[in-house]
Order: structure tokens, then C-alpha cells, then sequence
């Protein structure tokens, strides 16, 4: 074989990298049909990500479905295994990328795979035309590039100036017009026009997943190279949550998606082209095109706002994956694990270097255990070894620390039980509690009084009784409640008053 650098070998060398491409790798697969097919069916431009275990169902569906029909005895066939077999290769081979979403794993089309199903639409929707529309289209960016370009402000000038006369004159052109007397382009040249709009809209699926996949790979270079920082943690820190504020910035893809983010990312801006979209679809030229390519142009909006949520989620995934590594980053446990690993790697190369054929690897099945004495092994009766010791009920038995707070606990019933049986037939509860012991005149020893009157039968009345209660550290409080007659059922209170009456 030569060495030269001949214009033929340049090119084939050209077309060998090209043909290494997965969306090429795709279209010349032996089951290309099979799989251009089946993702076209299971992703849409409604559906651009799909639930795993739906993906694995209705690809296995597709491919029975086909085997019945007698479609694997053609030459490219079909391919064997069930639908999660065959998804699984798809995510091997890079058609498919598997994500989280909402704590769900879905299924999305590699940019790849969207761009080998346009090229496989574009080539089974016939042949492209040279239409006024594209050369046009052609020659404004390139005139546009070079004005751009152009750093001569005098330049610039004379060019804004020439198109405004243009513009002057148009205006002038059709005032002069009677009125009605104004014609579009015919439809034939709108057809074009619509053509030309699809096939620029058929190429945003495959950008906008080119800028996410670019992301995620950023994501995982920087991933990669912080595990393997040696750098000191404050300034890992500071570099690291730079490049995953600023995610966006650091792939050319990014950098190009943010510019155009500016022309559509406005949700307003989405509306109005939805709204000129419907507008077209109603116009008389719209019946010259197929079913298809007006469901196709309605679409171009959702295409376009789909695209732009898939790019900043994958922005958003990897900022929070960058983040979360740098706070759990520890260079010293990285550099252990880099070290046992390295050390498992060179112990498997010594003993391959004096390993027979025939020797084997007794393999780890688990991790030593340590040896902390006797554990107990059975859970079966979890009562404790002896009962607690019984607690003191007199006053002697109890034992404070610096001071006794018993005085601050709930109410003593003890107490306010003989105060109670000492007062006879009814009462009035306000009464009865400011003539009660002062040590149980406290706040919560009026709780105390309340339940246990309401046990033995009272009666509630219209009028309102006040108390003033004493705290422990001598500190009073008042309290205001609805009266209450102590010692009678409130079913015979009402029996009584009755006969009175």
C-alpha cells in the first residue's frame, strides 16, 4: 500500500471515519428496516422518551407481530431475543440512552438514532428539489455571513441603508395598489416554501439531543477527573462548582444551543409560532400537502419546545451531579481505593505471569468478619432478663439530682380527692378550688378539679366564675370559665329544675 497523500486516499480515509459514525453504523446494520421501524413507532415527536418496561413491552410486540407476518424469512431478517434483549443491545451499540426521569427510568433516541431516522424519512419521502426556496435560502446566509463578517463600519452602514431603501420601496410599491389588487406567491412556490420549512425542522430533533448528549459526557469527564484530584479540597471546590454553575459554557454544542436559546426559549415566543403555524395550516396552499407533512408542520413548535426542555434538564442533571460529587469528594478515600485497586491489578499480573492454563483462582465469597465476643442469636423472647425494681411511692424514697420538681408535675389527685369528699352534697367548683390546700391551688390542679367533678355529675350555667390560681415559684394566674355546679348528673339537675318551675 502506498504512503502518498493523494486526494484519493485522503478521501477514502475521509469515508472510512465517516461509515464509524452510529448513525451510518445504523442505516448499514443487517436489521436497519427492523430498527428504523420500531423506534419510529415507539418515540414520537409526542413521546420523545418512553418508560423502560413499556419500551421492553411494545418492542417485543412489534417483533412477534412481524415474525408472524413472515418478515424474518427476508434477506436482512429480523432480529432473535425478547423485546428487553434487543433494548438492552440498542442501549449497547448507543441508539438508545437510558435516563432517569422522576425517579423513573425511561428510554431516549441517541442523537445518533434521531439523526438516522430523518436521514431514512428524508429518503423514503422522495426526492429533494432544487426549488427557488432553497437556493434562496442559500444565497440570504450567505449574504448574511458576510455582512456579519464585515468589520468596516462604512461598509455596514451602506448595507443597512441599501436594504432600507429596499424595504421603502416595496412599501411604496404595494400603498400605490388598489385595494385588493395585492397577489401572494402562487401555491406551488408556497409548497416550496412549507418543504423547505419541514426539512429544516426535521434536523432540530438531532440537534437538540447532540447538545444533551454533549452535556451528559461533559458531565462525566468532569466526574472522572474529580475522583482522580489530588488538588487540595478548597480549591477542587471552587473549580468544580465553577464548571457545574456554568455547565452550558463548557461544550461548543452549549455554547451554540445557548444563542439560539435566545431566539426560541421565550414560552411566548413558542406560542406565536404555534399561532403562525395554525395560521399556514389554514391557508389554501396547505391543501396541496400530504396528510403527513401537515401533521409534521403543526408539530414544529412542540418539536422545537421539546427540544429545548430535553437540553435544559440534561443541564440541570449534570450541575447536580457535579455538585453532589464535589460534596462527597474525599481525595484521601480516593487515593485508598485507587491504591487497592492497583494493587489487586498488579497481584493479577504476577500470577498470571506464572499461572498455568489449568491453575485456578479460589474466588472471595465474602469479607472476614470481626470478633467481638458473644452476640446474642436468637430473637425469640425479647423480655428483659429480670423485672425493674418497683418504684417508691413515699416521699423519703425519691432522690433529686439539685432540686425537687415534683411541684411542677400534673395535678394531685390524691389531695384534691379528700378536699372534694370533705365538701358534702353540691358545690361550686370556683369555690371549692380557692378554698382548697394551697399546694394544690396550682394551674393544672384546676384541671385536676374539673375531671374529677365532671366524673362524679355537674352542671354548667350561663354565669361566668374567675379563680386565681398559685404557681410554684409563687407567681399567680387568673383563669375565666363558664360556672360549674358540682355533685348532681346533669339528666337530674334538669329533672329538678323542671319541678321547680
Amino acid at each position: 500500500m502506498g504512503t502518498g497523500n493523494s486526494r484519493a486516499e485522503a478521501a477514502y480515509r475521509r469515508s472510512i471515519a465517516a461509515f464509524k459514525n452510529p448513525t451510518l453504523d445504523l442505516l448499514h446494520g443487517r436489521y436497519a428496516p427492523f430498527v428504523v421501524a420500531t423506534l419510529s413507532l415507539v418515540f414520537t415527536a409526542d413521546r420523545p422518551a418512553v418508560a423502560v418496561a413499556d419500551a421492553h413491552v411494545e418492542v417485543g410486540e412489534i417483533v412477534e407481530d412481524l415474525r408472524a407476518s413472515g418478515f424474518g424469512d427476508l434477506d436482512r431478517g429480523l432480529p432473535a431475543g425478547s423485546g428487553r434483549e434487543i433494548c438492552r443491545y440498542w442501549v449497547r451499540v448507543g441508539w438508545l440512552v437510558p435516563q432517569i426521569v422522576d425517579d423513573a427510568e425511561v428510554y431516549r433516541l441517541s442523537a445518533q438514532a434521531v439523526g438516522a431516522l430523518e436521514i431514512a424519512g428524508r429518503a423514503g419521502g422522495g426526492r429533494s428539489r432544487v426549488s427557488r426556496s432553497r437556493v434562496r435560502t442559500l444565497l440570504e446566509s450567505i449574504e448574511q455571513l458576510v455582512h456579519d463578517s464585515e468589520a468596516d463600519q462604512a461598509e455596514q452602514l451602506v448595507r443597512l441603508r441599501a436594504e432600507r431603501d429596499r424595504l421603502d420601496a416595496e412599501i411604496a410599491r404595494i400603498e400605490a395598489l388598489e385595494p385588493g389588487a395585492y397577489e401572494p406567491l402562487d401555491d406551488d412556490q408556497l409548497l416550496e416554501e412549507a418543504e423547505l420549512v419541514l426539512h429544516l425542522a426535521r434536523e432540530l430533533p438531532a440537534d437538540f439531543s447532540r447538545v444533551a448528549e454533549s452535556i451528559d459526557a461533559m458531565q462525566r469527564d468532569v466526574v472522572t477527573e474529580l475522583r482522580q484530584d489530588v488538588r487540595p479540597a478548597g480549591e477542587v471546590l471552587r473549580d468544580y462548582l465553577r464548571r457545574g454553575q456554568h455547565v452550558m459554557q463548557a461544550t461548543p454544542e452549549g455554547r451554540a444551543f445557548e444563542g439560539a436559546l435566545r431566539l426560541i426559549g421565550d414560552p411566548e415566543h413558542i406560542d406565536r409560532l404555534t399561532e403562525q403555524l395554525r395560521s399556514l395550516l389554514g391557508q389554501p396552499f396547505a391543501r396541496l400537502m400530504g396528510a403527513d407533512q401537515r401533521v409534521e408542520l403543526d408539530a414544529i413548535a412542540k418539536r422545537v419546545e421539546q427540544g429545548v426542555l430535553e437540553v435544559l434538564v440534561a443541564q440541570r442533571r449534570a450541575s447536580q451531579v457535579i455538585t453532589a460529587q464535589v460534596r462527597t469528594h474525599d481525595p484521601a478515600r480516593d487515593r485508598e481505593v485507587d491504591e487497592l485497586l492497583r494493587g489487586v491489578m498488579a497481584g493479577l499480573q504476577r500470577w498470571a505471569g506464572d499461572a498455568k492454563a489449568t491453575d485456578r483462582v479460589e474466588p472471595l465469597r465474602g469479607f472476614p468478619v470481626a470478633h467481638v465476643g458473644h452476640l446474642r442469636q436468637t430473637l425469640g423472647d425479647v423480655r428483659p432478663p429480670r423485672a425493674p425494681a418497683p418504684l417508691g411511692l413515699s416521699a423519703e424514697d425519691a432522690e433529686f439530682e439539685q432540686a425537687d420538681t415534683r411541684a411542677w408535675g400534673g395535678p394531685h389527685y390524691r389531695e384534691l380527692e379528700e378536699h372534694v369528699a370533705g365538701l358534702g352534697g353540691r358545690f361550686d367548683l370556683a369555690e371549692a378550688f380557692a378554698r382548697g390546700p394551697e399546694d394544690a391551688r396550682r394551674p393544672v390542679d384546676l384541671l385536676g378539679l374539673l375531671e374529677i367533678v365532671h366524673r362524679d355529675g355537674m352542671v354548667e350555667g350561663e354565669e361566668i366564675s374567675i379563680v386565681e390560681a398559685l404557681r410554684p415559684d409563687g407567681t399567680t394566674r387568673r383563669f375565666a370559665f363558664g360556672s360549674v355546679t358540682a355533685g348532681a348528673h346533669p339528666d337530674t339537675a334538669e329533672h329538678e329544675e323542671g319541678d321547680d318551675d
